[in-house]
């Protein structure tokens, strides 16, 4: 098989998920919209993602690098910041960072910073993502309180009591 036979590199749907998750979470974590665009394989051998943030009507993009987000037929992961981008939208933006697939052995992930230098490597995408992001809930799922909870209806004080801590079961123990 020759090189232009080669499959191209693609991300995994759980790739894409994780991706998308991650835009989400810098949207909450910086207050304003993180954009998510995917590349296509097509033109490259290999997919990439793209992390930017609109620009402000008054910010000044004279020390930043713009690049464009959107256009006609544009892939982008997550809920888009909670934008309303119809499909032609392009919007310029500031390039945070791009992620893009190798084939490199043993490397599958390559994380290419907004001046376009190559500053990280890995086989597993976490690793270069700002967060761990889980679809797990924040607190413990215990089946246990529905029953401690009727208990206390029953014969005990009431949690829901004004000055009640709803979080005491999740606060470390300390001594005093």
């Amino acid at each position: 098989m020759t090189d232009s036979q080669l499959p191209p590199l693609v991300f995994t749907s759980d790739e894409l998920d994780l991706l998308g998750n991650t835009a989400d979470a810098l949207s909450a974590y910086m207050g304003k919209p993180v954009l998510a665009e995917l590349m296509d394989a097509e033109e490259t051998g290999f997919e990439w993602v793209i992390f930017a943030v609109p620009l402000d009507i008054e910010e000044d993009p004279e020390d930043i690098t713009v690049v464009q987000i959107g256009g006609k037929g544009a892939r982008l992961l997550g809920n888009k910041g909670g934008m309303d981008i119809e499909d032609g939208d392009v919007y310029d933006c500031e390039c945070l960072w791009a992620i893009q697939l190798s084939d490199l052995d043993p490397v599958r992930f390559i994380k290419v910073d907004q001046s376009g230098e190559e500053v990280a490597w890995t086989d597993t995408l976490a690793e270069i993502l700002p967060f761990v992001v889980q679809d797990e809930g924040l607190l413990p799922d215990d089946d246990d309180d529905d029953e401690q909870d009727d208990a206390d209806d029953d014969n005990g004080p009431d949690d829901d009591a004004e000055g009640a801590d709803p979080f005491a079961p999740y606060r470390p123990r300390t001594l005093h």
